[in-house]
C-alpha cells in the first residue's frame, strides 16, 4: 500500500474525519425539529451524511490515486 506523498492528498484524507465527527456527537442532532418531509431532524441529518460521505470518500480516493 502506497502512502500519499503530496500535502494536498493528505489534506484530502482529513476530509474522511468530517463524517466521523459530525455523527459522533449525538446531542448535537438529537432533536425532532426542524422536520424535513415529515422526517425528524435526527433522521434526515444522519441520512444526509450518506451521500456526503460518499462524495468525501471519492475526493480522498482520487487525490491519493492521482499521486501514484
Amino acid at each position: 500500500m502506497s502512502r500519499p506523498s503530496k500535502t494536498g492528498s493528505r489534506a484530502a484524507l482529513w476530509l474522511l474525519v468530517l463524517p466521523y465527527i459530525g455523527l459522533l456527537w449525538v446531542p448535537f442532532y438529537n432533536m425532532r425539529e426542524p422536520a424535513l418531509f415529515g422526517f425528524p431532524f435526527f433522521y434526515w441529518y444522519q441520512l444526509g451524511f450518506v451521500p456526503l460521505t460518499s462524495i468525501l470518500i471519492y475526493i480522498a480516493y482520487r487525490s491519493v490515486r492521482d499521486d501514484d
